[in-house]
């Protein structure tokens, strides 16, 4: 190894030493709803480049969690572009929607925990609650929702009973939180949308926050690397993990600038 590291590689070289993990294992996430841009070259090359450098593996990933938007045709050309790159993913190619039955049962283990909750009121709404930079939100009523109407009505989102909008899966946390994003995030939202790969099996799909730090701990990633703009998301990637108890070992993750 060049004696030059970035701060990427030093992260990853503690860990190895403190012997935190079996193997380095990373990931390339994309969400396949457009074709590869120099962001995508830049991921490929840090997240390939560090497994190849510790003999470790990466994952590719497909982050489908939006019928709406998503085509298989973004697919190929995410694998041409690792390809061309010089680099191989581990495995099969893997997507979020794989662990769509998991990231379901999760969501029930947190309403049970009392740290997730239906609620009913309007995007509108939702976002007049959240306050600002400087004014701390308020909770919605629906907030206090008993743990059974909230398995109930979950159940009936993700079986298709309501419209779009109507209901989301929030997780429970602080609504005065210094960092908006833990203000009681979103983690599911219902949508009427045929999936490329699930098809009508879904009425409800997760939200990034909630569905990519579980797809980490899934596929055993010890290294979780993002561009900067996701600084802020790392209080929930954690929140979820370490609330849900999934520590051995678990991911972390670590921001790089674009």
């Amino acid at each position: 190894m060049n004696e030059s590291k970035d701060f990427l590689r030093t992260i990853v070289e503690e860990d190895i030493k403190a012997h935190k993990y079996n193997e380095v294992v990373t990931r390339f996430p994309p969400e396949p709803n457009g074709f590869p841009h120099i962001g995508h070259a830049k991921s490929i090359a840090i997240n390939f480049g560090i497994a190849r450098d510790y003999n470790g593996h990466c994952n590719l990933r497909m982050d489908d969690t939006n019928p709406t938007t998503e085509d298989t045709r973004y697919v190929e050309a995410l694998k041409d572009a690792v390809e061309w790159l010089g680099f191989k993913w581990e495995g099969n190619v893997r997507y979020t929607s794989d662990y769509f039955p998991e990231l379901y049962e999760y969501a029930k283990q947190l309403i049970r925990m009392g740290k997730a909750y239906v609620d009913s009121l309007t995007e509108e709404e939702i976002r007049e609650y959240r306050g600002t930079v400087t004014e701390p939100g308020r909770r919605s009523v629906y907030a206090e929702r008993s743990v059974e109407e909230n398995l109930d009505l979950l159940e009936r989102m993700k079986n298709g009973e309501f419209k779009d909008g109507e209901h989301v899966l929030r997780a429970k946390i602080d609504m005065s939180a210094a960092n908006m994003k833990m203000r009681d995030p979103l983690l599911y939202r219902i949508r009427h949308a045929h999936h490329y790969r699930t098809g009508d099996a879904w009425n409800i799909y997760p939200m990034y926050d909630y569905g990519h730090c579980l797809s980490d701990y899934i596929e055993g990633v010890s290294h979780s690397i993002c561009t900067l703009e996701f600084e802020n998301n790392r209080d929930i990637y954690d929140w979820v993990l370490d609330t849900l108890g999934l520590t051995s070992p678990r991911p972390y993750q670590h921001e790089f600038a674009r």
